[in-house]
C-alpha cells in the first residue's frame, strides 16, 4: 500500500469556511454534509486552520458560546496537512501518532484542494470506495 497515495482517496471538494464564519453557521455546515471537519481558508483558499467535530465538543463544554462568535476563535492553527502525492501508509501513520482524523491535502502554494480522513482510509482499505486517479 506504499504505492497507494493520498489522491485516491481523499475527499476533493473539502467544505470550506473563513476565519469570520460564525461558530453556528459552521455548526450547521458540519451537520448538513454530515462530516467531521471544516478547513478554514483565506480569500485565496490558503489553509487557515481546521475546526472539528471534536472542537465543538470543548466549544460547548468549556465556554458556552455566545451568539457571533467566529470560528477563528475556536479553530486550530497548527494544522498538520498532506499532499496528494503523499503515500496514504504514511499519512495514517501521521494521524495515529497524532491523534488526528481530517487532514487538509494542500497544493505547493498551500491552496486547499481536498481533505482526507480516517473514514477515507478505511473505506478505500476496506474497499467501499472507488480508486479514483490523482
Amino acid at each position: 500500500m506504499d504505492d497507494i497515495l493520498v489522491g485516491r482517496v481523499m475527499t476533493s471538494e473539502a467544505i470550506t469556511v473563513h476565519p469570520d464564519t460564525f461558530v453556528e453557521e459552521a455548526a450547521s455546515l458540519l451537520l448538513e454534509n454530515d462530516i467531521g471537519s471544516l478547513i478554514v481558508v483565506d480569500d485565496d483558499g490558503r489553509l487557515e486552520g481546521i475546526l472539528t467535530t471534536t472542537d465543538f465538543v470543548h466549544i460547548v463544554a468549556a465556554s458556552k458560546p455566545k451568539a457571533k462568535t467566529t470560528v477563528e476563535r475556536y479553530m486550530s492553527t497548527d494544522v498538520t496537512t498532506a499532499s496528494a502525492q503523499d503515500a496514504i501508509t504514511d499519512v495514517a501513520d501521521v494521524m495515529i501518532a497524532e491523534g488526528i482524523h481530517h487532514l487538509p491535502v494542500i497544493d505547493d502554494e498551500g491552496n486547499v484542494i481536498g481533505v482526507v480522513s480516517t473514514t477515507d482510509l478505511t473505506e478505500y482499505i476496506s474497499g467501499l470506495k472507488p480508486r479514483r486517479t490523482a
